[in-house]
């Protein structure tokens, strides 16, 4: 290496460490696990299976009080804000208890990116004063609330994992942010992203790599990967990601908790850190919650969608929140297993146990042929659209920061994709940029046109797929996210639903790679004891209809004899 190249070498990672330092030192003294607690746990945990919540870490590492234990264990969203409400609990009280339990979670998991612990405290005392004062500042009156850190809270950074970005503070709110604030949310901390945003594996040179609390050899998913390890640690109630290609639904699922992804322009997304190309809008991100229950998603989307946000974004499209009746029973489409993207034997029994259960309960379950879901084809077209900006590539490159592990490993996968798959697009080698789009652009009303005629003709309520091929994997081998994807081609909203876990019943299954399929590596052992989930969608739009009928079948699957990953009692 040359000396400059050193220098450059050497100016990025001292950036990066600088950043870190500046992270760790906002934990107060007396929140820091010990060294002799850290100990019990096989290092570096990153290289070693360690179950951080059937062993109640937490709990074990004696930082919070009785008390708040209780506060961040026993207490849904609805119960926080019923307890705010009636002055059973005080913000103050409630957010030093998830500020304590997010520095702790962070200490194991690496999750977090910017602390504002001082600030929300201050934020906190506050609401308590206006709440003496017999008012409110709204529906999440003094609900600690973590977000991604794509979004800006003036006064933080939000370098999204980026060298680029470092140094960068934010100068106001995003609007989302604004809006929390203004309904009465306390803002605490902001959470970990993959470099680019567009890995599954949270992790990037700035802050690191973030890990799975469920089995720390296993990544959490992204790219909101750091609200769902600090969700599965009850570190936060509510927490707010991003989604493009499964970035919400992703975390939900490998960290066993709930997460939605609106439809495109229901929840203000814009004002955000993005390392695109400004003006390139080709599939919308869309900003959504994860949460352990499913109550607490409905508080988050009544509350953003009834204060009129288009006040805040000028990209959303204000529809306030609709009540939505219930049918008894539902005729659910089941998205067949695409022959290219196999899935792991857990997800497939678990898909095949949720849809049995379904179906013994009375619900009309329709199976969806592989040709009808076209789930190649919708992914087809967002890669090649995904590819037209290379605004990222420049970032790194002009930073002088290498490319993390997962990046490579999407190239590979993607590789080998190319050699493999029957295109179904036309060759668009030499394509002018615009052509390119413009084809994309009408491929992609077709395959919506298509879907529109599917759902009339078997007169749809909600479709059953898989979250993705895989369970949380090894970390860097998550790869390609062709289940979560084909949803945001299509814009349809898209509910996870933690159910099952990979068990005794998979001991004895094998999988086998055949050479025209990709998917990441298969190892019972290592995965035992990790989160499945099923994902629910419906049309665009229909976002109330999929979160009433995702309630409505998450009762039905907790009715049978399957349930959610076992977790400890308290953590």
């Amino acid at each position: 290496m040359s000396s400059k190249s050193q220098n450059q070498s050497n100016s990025w990672e001292e950036k990066a460490a600088k950043k870190r330092n500046e992270c760790a030192a906002k934990i107060p003294s007396e929140w820091r696990v010990s060294e002799q607690f850290m100990a019990r746990f096989q290092a570096p945990l990153s290289n070693n299976k360690n179950d951080l919540i059937r062993t109640k870490a937490i709990r074990e590492a004696g930082i919070l009080t009785s008390r708040e234990l209780s506060i961040t264990e026993d207490y849904t969203v609805s119960d926080l804000i019923s307890a705010l409400d009636n002055g059973g609990l005080t913000s103050t009280e409630v957010t030093v208890a998830y500020c304590k339990r997010a520095a702790v979670a962070h200490q194991l998991v690496s999750c977090l990116t910017e602390i504002m612990f001082a600030e929300a405290q201050e934020r906190a005392r506050y609401l308590d004063d206006l709440r003496a004062q017999g008012k409110s500042a709204g529906p999440l009156h003094g609900l600690p609330i973590s977000i991604k850190d794509n979004f800006h809270y003036k006064g933080t950074d939000a370098t999204i994992g980026m060298v680029s970005f470092l140094n960068d503070v934010s100068t106001k709110h995003s609007p989302l942010v604004d809006i929390l604030l203004g309904l009465g949310a306390v803002l605490y901390v902001k959470t970990n992203v993959p470099q680019t945003m567009m890995t599954s594996d949270s992790h990037n040179n700035v802050f690191g790599r973030t890990l799975n609390p469920w089995n720390t050899i296993l990544g959490p998913g992204g790219s909101s990967g750091g609200e769902g390890s600090l969700i599965a640690l009850r570190g936060s109630p509510l927490g707010i990601g991003t989604d493009i290609g499964g970035s919400v639904r992703i975390p939900a699922h490998c960290c066993g908790t709930y997460g939605f992804r609106p439809s495109a322009s229901r929840i203000p997304n814009g004002g955000m850190r993005v390392c695109t190309t400004p003006g390139i809008r080709f599939l919308l991100s869309c900003a959504g919650p994860l949460s352990l229950d499913l109550n607490g998603i409905e508080i988050f989307f009544k509350s953003v969608f009834n204060a009129q946000p288009a006040r805040f974004d000028s990209t959303v499209l204000d529809i306030p929140w609709r009540e939505v009746p219930t049918k008894p029973l539902l005729r659910i489409g089941v998205v067949s297993e695409s022959s290219m993207f196999p899935l792991h034997p857990p997800i497939r029994r678990v898909l095949a146990e949720a849809v049995r259960s379904l179906e013994d309960q009375g619900h009309k379950i329709i199976y969806l042929d592989e040709k009808d879901t076209r789930v190649m084809e919708a992914n087809e077209i967002s890669w090649n659209i995904f590819s037209l900006d290379q605004q990222s590539k420049n970032l790194i490159e002009n930073a002088g920061e290498p490319l993390v592990p997962a990046i490579h490993e999407i190239f590979r996968r993607s590789e080998k994709l190319g050699q493999i798959i029957e295109r179904t697009l036309p060759d668009l080698t030499g394509f002018e940029r615009l052509d390119k789009l413009a084809l994309l652009n009408v491929r992609r009303a077709e395959l919506r046109e298509a879907y529109r005629e599917l759902w009339q003709q078997h007169d749809l309520d909600i479709c059953i797929a898989p979250p993705a091929q895989n369970t949380a994997v090894p970390h860097d081998l998550f790869g390609l996210a062709p289940y979560t994807t084909f949803l945001n081609c299509l814009d349809y909203p898209s509910c996870i639903v933690p159910f099952g876990e990979v068990g005794d019943q998979d001991a004895g299954e094998t999988f086998n790679l055949k050479e025209d399929q990709v998917a990441p590596p298969y190892n019972y052992e290592l995965l035992k004891g990790t989160p499945c989930s099923i994902q629910l969608f419906t049309t665009t739009m229909r976002d109330e209809e999929c979160l009433q009928m995702a309630k409505q079948i998450d009762q039905c699957l907790k009715s049978g004899s399957h349930n959610s990953p076992k977790r400890a009692s308290n953590m």
